[in-house]
């Protein structure tokens, strides 16, 4: 396993971390302990970090695969397709809600809030997923039998 390959997965598997992090403690545990207003705006920043980490993860994962491709890796491979649509669903399900959510909240728009958020809740599962799988056979590609 070369370096690229090892920064793939650990960077793969860092990403697959932070989103379960974000999932199972650091958005529930806020509307546990906090005032729902309160814990919404903690949620809110905790979104916001994870999404541009997110853009980050993405745009350096599909660098390694285009490095991986110049070394004689074919160009168009799963993890570049995971890699995207996880970038895809970092996009809409944050960056092209957010702003129809906040206007939902303010009574403009033609989607309630509660609409808007399932699907954002939607897009965030789907990019674990593809995140967790692309951990998976980042991982996988690494071990070779002895």
């Amino acid at each position: 396993m070369n370096r690229v390959e090892r920064a793939r997965a650990l960077l793969a598997g860092l990403w697959a971390g932070v989103l379960l992090a974000v999932a199972g403690i650091a958005t529930p545990a806020p509307f546990a302990t906090l005032a729902t207003a309160d814990a919404g705006r903690v949620v809110a920043r905790v979104l916001a970090s994870e999404a541009y980490l997110s853009l980050a993860a993405a745009v350096v994962l599909f660098l390694l695969e285009r490095r991986r491709a110049r070394d004689g890796a074919p160009a168009m491979t799963a993890e570049v397709m995971l890699v995207l649509g996880a970038l895809l669903c970092t996009v809409a399900g944050y960056f092209a809600l957010q702003p129809m959510m906040a206007a939902a909240r303010a009574g403009q728009g033609p989607w309630s809030f509660g609409t808007l958020h399932a699907v954002s809740t939607v897009f965030f599962g789907v990019k674990a997923l593809l995140v967790l799988v692309l951990a998976w056979r980042c991982t996988a590609a690494g071990i070779a039998p002895r």
